[in-house]
């Protein structure tokens, strides 16, 4: 029967494969992908909280029109 390993020696043995997996395997994309896609998550990001703006401010109208009538 194995023996069971100690969890400190599991924890370093998890470090060395994420680390080689990392290394070795992930393909990490070219330096004018990573500006291309930055730009477009922060185009999406500023599209996105326009669009959360807006529809704030038309539940806020909405609201602030509705209690108005109901006083």
């Amino acid at each position: 029967m194995e023996k069971k390993k100690n969890i400190f020696q599991s924890l370093i043995d998890y470090i060395k494969d994420a680390y080689k997996e990392l290394t070795r395997h992930v393909v990490w994309p070219s330096w004018q992908e990573v500006q291309r896609l930055t730009v477009v998550v922060a185009m999406f990001s500023f599209l996105f909280s326009l669009f959360i703006f807006v529809v704030d401010w038309v539940f806020r109208k909405t609201l602030t029109y509705y209690y108005k009538i109901i006083r």
